[in-house]
């Protein structure tokens, strides 16, 4: 989170763990496997209004989505019976041929497997497939590695190439200094009473003590940190410095703060960094796993909004809710890419804070 009272100077440090993003292709979202949808269900559904709804089939889904065309919720079932519950229940069913139970249990084949560095996945529930990627700094030996894993998985998995590297986004960041690395503010939380930041785990593995301005007076302290398998931290402020629980849309505009929540495959967000200021996309995937060169990060939201060398750390947001901080993915703002972030709703529960 980018706030008003932080500089906004733009310099690069060469930190630890620079972010080289490049283009990356977009992955197909179709599925040979998967039926269209039924008929439109109760049209006029928001985000939140869905992702509430969803949580009603748990019983019966397979994976749902956000259709933000038709503004409706989209729920994967395996069966008619299935189908007409969801009808029922105000949704759009849509038969599959995988279950939630087999995309999941190819996830952890893969972990067990495919640990490779430039590699990454997540379940799609649109495609009904685990969709893995693998970057250009994936070699031919270990590509057939992988596509042999991948192909053992059959119609539960695809793989797809990307001409990016995944890497995480420390180089960069503005509104919050260290000694080796600058990085974006994600938001202002309170722990016991006491006024605290969050931003990406790597920024708070790298960085110790904040600043404000490059080379500035001390702000906050580094208290908590979750890096790899997570990719959060915390930190405590150490000054008095204004804290008010919002994002800089840098139109001169600020967007208030209020909660914190869990986004649906679909979902419309938004995305604030010190370099390339706030950009918008789509959530593609959640629970998503990346194996970086620093180490694996699992958990993550999947989205294809862009970022750049400088917006680690920052917040993904919808209107007044807190969804991620960003930590890393491939790609930039002028041809596209992909950028994971890390869930807010994980980092708020483990390190006993909340939004204010």
């Amino acid at each position: 989170m980018y706030y008003r009272q932080i500089s906004t100077r733009r310099a690069r440090l060469a930190g630890a763990g620079a972010l080289a993003l490049a283009a990356t292709t977009a992955l197909a979202a179709s599925n040979a496997h998967a039926a269209a949808p039924a008929a439109p269900g109760p049209q006029g559904l928001s985000a939140a209004s869905a992702g509430s709804l969803a949580a009603r089939f748990d019983a019966t889904s397979q994976g749902s989505f956000y259709d933000s065309a038709h503004r409706r919720l989209v729920v994967n079932v395996l069966d008619e019976s299935a189908a007409d519950t969801v009808r029922a229940g105000g949704a759009t069913p849509r038969l599959v041929s995988n279950s939630l139970a087999d995309l999941r249990s190819a996830t952890a084949t893969l972990k067990a497997k495919a640990n490779i560095v430039g590699t990454a996945w997540v379940i799609d529930p649109r495609a009904d497939k685990v969709v893995v990627t693998a970057d250009r700094t994936v070699d031919d030996d270990r590509l057939a590695r992988l596509n042999k894993i991948v192909g053992d998985l059959g119609s539960r998995a695809v793989l797809e190439r990307s001409p990016g590297k995944l890497s995480l986004s420390i180089a960069g960041g503005d509104a919050i200094w260290g000694d080796t690395a600058r990085c974006s503010l994600g938001f202002n939380v309170v722990k016991d009473g006491t006024p605290y930041f969050l931003t990406a785990g790597h920024c708070g593995k790298a960085v110790k003590t904040w600043s404000s301005t490059q080379d500035g007076t001390k702000i906050a302290q580094t208290e908590t940190v979750s890096f790899p398998a997570n990719d959060y931290s915390i930190a405590k402020y150490t000054d008095t410095t204004a804290r008010p629980s919002e994002v800089d849309l840098y139109n001169g505009k600020t967007q208030p703060i209020t909660e914190a929540g869990t986004p649906l495959v679909g979902q419309s967000v938004e995305r604030s960094g010190s370099t390339t200021k706030t950009h918008t996309g789509k959530v593609t995937g959640l629970d998503a796993t990346v194996n970086y060169q620093e180490g694996t990060v699992s958990g993550l939201i999947k989205t294809d909004v862009c970022a750049e060398p400088g917006d680690s750390g920052g917040p993904l947001f919808d209107s007044s809710t807190a969804l991620g901080l960003t930590s890393g993915g491939s790609g930039d703002c002028t041809s596209g890419g992909e950028t994971y972030f890390q869930p807010v709703p994980e980092a708020l529960k483990a390190l006993g804070a909340q939004i204010g």
